[in-house]
C-alpha cells in the first residue's frame, strides 16, 4: 500500500489551494472590511440622524453591517466555488428550523441574563429599569439580529464550511473559525486576555451545534440574543460599545471588574461567562452524540477544478470524444486515475 503524506493525510479529497486555512482566513477578513465599506454608504445618508449620538446612532451602527450580508452573498453567488455554502444558511441543513431557532433565542438570552444576574447579586453592578420603548425595542433587536447573523455567515457559513470541504478533522473547522472569529474583534474596546478566550468559545459552541444539529440559526439567534439582551435590554458593554438607549440603565459609578463582571466588556469577558459556555458545549456535545443528526455536507457533488486539472481533463477527454461526445471535463475528472481511454471503449461496447 502506498504510503500517504502528511497533507493527504489531514485534507479531504480534491483539496486546492483554495482550501488552504491560511487563505479561506484571509478571505473572512476580506469579507467583512469591503462589508463594512458597502456598510456605511448604505447609511451614508442617514449622517443627520447618527450625528444625533441617541437610539439612530446605535441603530445606524449595527445596521450598517447590512454591508457584511450584501457583500458576502454576493460574493459567494458570483464565484462558483461558494456557491454550494448557501445550501448551509436555508433548510437545506435539518436543523435549519424554527424550533432550533427559537432555543437559539432562549440560550442566547437565558446565558446573557444568567451571567446579569451573577453580577447584580454579587454587587458588581448596579442596574435599574428607565422605559420600554416597544417599537424601538423591536426595531433595535432586527438590527442587532442583522449584525449578529452577518458575524456568522461569514465565521460560520462562510469559514466553517471552507474549513470543512478542505480538512478531514472537523476540530480544524470548529477551532481555526473560532479564533479567527475572535480576531474580529480584537480592536475592539475593553478587550483583553479574558474576553479573547470567550470569543474564541462562544465560537466553538456555535460550530459544535452545527457539526451535530446541523443548524446555524441556532447561532444566528443565540448570537443575536446573547448581544441584544446584554446591550439593548440591559444596558452593559456589548464587546466594549455602551448602547446610548436601553429598557434598563447602568450606574457606571458602582460598577466594577471581578471574575463575573467586566468594566470594559461586559459579562461576556469574564470567568462566569466562560465557565457557562463550556459548560454549554459539553451539553451540546452529550446531546449531539445522543441525539445529533448528519451533518449537511454541502460540497457533496460539486466538482471544482483547478487551471491545470481543467487542461488535464480536456485533454483526456479529446482523447475520448470520439467514443461518448456528452463527456464534460468534469465528468472526466471524476474517473478512476486508473481509467484508459481503452478502458472506456470496452465499456461503452
Amino acid at each position: 500500500m502506498e504510503k500517504k503524506s502528511f497533507f493527504e493525510k489531514i485534507h479531504n479529497k480534491g483539496f486546492t489551494w483554495h482550501d488552504n486555512l491560511l487563505i479561506s482566513s484571509l478571505l473572512v477578513w476580506f469579507l467583512v472590511l469591503v462589508g463594512s465599506v458597502v456598510g456605511q454608504l448604505v447609511i451614508l445618508p442617514f449622517g443627520k440622524l447618527i450625528a444625533d449620538e441617541g437610539f439612530w446612532s446605535i441603530f445606524f451602527m449595527y445596521f450598517s453591517t447590512i454591508g457584511t450580508w450584501i457583500f458576502a452573498v454576493a460574493y459567494m453567488a458570483i464565484t462558483k466555488y461558494n456557491r454550494p455554502i448557501f445550501r448551509a444558511l436555508w433548510k437545506d441543513a435539518a436543523g435549519n428550523n424554527f424550533r432550533m431557532l427559537l432555543i437559539g433565542l432562549l440560550a442566547g438570552f437565558g446565558m446573557n441574563a444568567f451571567c446579569v444576574l451573577c453580577a447584580y447579586l454579587h454587587k458588581d453592578i448596579y442596574i435599574y429599569f428607565d422605559h420600554l420603548d416597544m417599537i424601538k425595542f423591536l426595531a433595535l433587536f432586527a438590527v442587532v439580529f442583522i449584525q449578529s447573523s452577518s458575524e456568522e455567515l461569514v465565521c460560520r457559513a462562510f469559514h466553517y464550511q471552507r474549513l470543512r470541504k478542505g480538512y478531514k478533522n472537523p476540530l480544524v473547522a470548529i477551532i481555526v473559525n473560532g479564533v479567527i472569529f475572535m480576531t474580529l474583534h480584537l480592536f475592539n474596546d475593553g478587550m483583553n486576555a479574558m474576553s479573547v478566550i470567550s470569543i474564541v468559545i462562544i465560537a466553538v459552541l456555535y460550530s459544535f451545534v452545527i457539526y451535530y444539529f446541523d443548524s446555524i440559526w441556532f447561532g444566528m439567534a443565540a448570537h443575536a440574543a446573547w448581544n441584544f439582551t446584554q446591550n439593548i435590554l440591559f444596558g452593559l458593554p456589548n464587546s466594549g460599545i455602551v448602547s446610548p438607549y436601553s429598557v434598563f440603565k447602568l450606574d457606571a459609578s458602582t460598577a466594577r471588574s471581578t471574575w463575573i463582571y467586566d468594566v470594559g466588556f461586559g459579562v461576556e469577558g469574564t470567568v462566569l461567562a466562560n465557565i457557562v459556555t463550556v459548560i454549554a458545549i459539553v451539553i451540546v456535545i452529550l446531546l449531539g452524540r445522543k441525539y445529533g443528526r448528519q451533518e449537511l455536507n454541502v460540497w457533496e457533488g460539486f466538482t471544482y477544478l483547478t487551471r491545470k486539472q481543467k487542461k488535464e481533463a480536456e485533454a483526456q477527454k479529446a482523447a475520448v470524444n470520439d467514443i461518448d461526445p456528452d463527456m464534460t471535463a468534469e465528468t472526466v475528472a471524476d474517473m478512476d486515475p486508473d481509467t484508459t481511454v481503452e478502458t472506456v471503449t470496452e465499456n461503452k461496447d
